[in-house]
């Protein structure tokens, strides 16, 4: 059907266009100077040593659990409440993905008190998820990670752009991991960013992402190497000259299209508070920046919530649901449930949690049809 508001929608122009129209008339498509000085922007923009451009998120979650030696027998300490890749990756490894509470119905991030409960000699690693783009509590996640010996990985494919005391998230753990998928706020249609401090980390990163290989078609064509060797057991997780071309593209319009965000996100507030003071705004207090990705809101208790979006549809707004709890899915229930670590706040949230409108072509008129339209949605429930 055709949305009066969608639910998110993205910004191509003659540039992007441009773009990858010069990379299909260089004749060079895959992993060539494109990429590098994509790699290269990025890495100054999030303030990262190394970045190394995948074909998506989840390989970049994948190499990143490898890379940090992760394996059969290891135990990662996840939430529950985010897109099933994060645990996917985790098991992809022959690891255990153990999911750990969020902190409140107000901040629905990995809770710090949660994952110190669940560290056994088994844990090897926390994979964190900034969800939304707002900042899990990375100063005691860190010190927990420190004093235990763990890993920390973070999964910042929400939080394009989003700081925590003047640090980018994703460069707080040892490796973060971004998506630049279609619904992002900067997209390459598929696609996904490693970023590391750490250099034999980045080294290892960049062997794995290619087959193991030592060089690549483009060391090899600027002449900086004539054969290879296989050193590891890689996979093909490139990323293609056009898609970087793209996000060279996009990474230079982030800073105003996440400003935007901001403001279409505090309109949101402002009007919903009024509007429909029964629906839950949540991240309510302040912690660092946010770039905004979704419109989470949670519905009051007892809503009949496919009745509420039943009706945000019929009055064309898009709506959505993020997420329902990956401990709950057929693959890995018998394994929480024999674990018995009980999850009542995330699974409060995912039975009342809508995701609402927010990109950043968004007009202010379109919030407040959203608004309206909740308000006239809730009273039909």
């Amino acid at each position: 059907m055709e949305w009066r508001v969608p639910l998110a929608d993205i910004v191509f122009g003659e540039q992007e266009i441009t773009a990858v129209t010069e990379v299909l008339r260089s004749g060079w498509l895959s992993m060539g100077a494109v990429t590098q000085q994509f790699e290269q922007e990025f890495a100054a923009f999030i303030g990262a040593k190394h970045t190394l451009a995948v074909t998506n998120a989840t390989a970049a979650l994948h190499l990143a659990c490898l890379a940090a030696g992760i394996g059969p027998g290891d135990e990662v300490i996840v939430p529950s409440l985010t897109f099933v890749a994060t645990a996917n990756a985790v098991r992809y490894t022959g690891a255990t993905p153990v999911f750990a509470e969020v902190e409140s119905l107000d901040w629905l991030n990995i809770s710090p008190t949660a994952i110190e409960s669940l560290v056994t000699e088994r844990t090897r690693a926390i994979l964190v998820v900034h969800y939304a783009g707002f900042a899990c509590d990375m100063p005691a996640i860190m010190e927990i990670a420190h004093r235990h010996n763990l890993v920390v990985l973070e999964d910042s494919a929400h939080a394009i752009g989003s700081r925590l005391e003047d640090r980018t998230l994703g460069t707080w753990g040892d490796i973060g991991c971004f998506s630049f998928f279609s619904n992002k706020n900067m997209t390459t249609g598929e696609g996904g960013m490693l970023a590391t401090d750490d250099d034999a980390l980045a080294a290892r990163l960049k062997i794995l992402r290619s087959h193991g290989m030592t060089s690549l078609s483009w060391d090899r064509h600027k002449g900086h190497a004539s054969t290879y060797d296989v050193v590891d057991l890689g996979y093909n997780y490139r990323i293609d000259e056009m898609r970087s071309a793209l996000g060279r593209v996009q990474l230079g319009n982030l800073p105003a299209w996440n400003e935007r965000r901001r403001e279409l996100t505090a309109l949101y507030r402002e009007l919903l508070s009024e509007l429909t003071p029964e629906i839950q705004m949540p991240f309510a207090e302040a912690r660092g920046t946010s770039c905004h990705h979704i419109l989470p809101v949670l519905l009051p208790p007892g809503t009949d919530r496919a009745q509420f979006m039943e009706g945000m549809k019929a009055q064309g707004v898009q709506t959505s649901i993020h997420y329902p709890p990956v401990h709950r899915f057929h693959i890995y229930e018998d394994d929480w449930i024999t674990r018995g670590s009980l999850l009542p706040l995330t699974e409060e949230i995912s039975s009342r949690q809508v995701t609402l409108p927010l990109y950043a072509t968004m007009r202010d008129e379109q919030v407040e049809w959203v608004a309206r339209a909740a308000r006239q949605a809730l009273k039909e429930t």
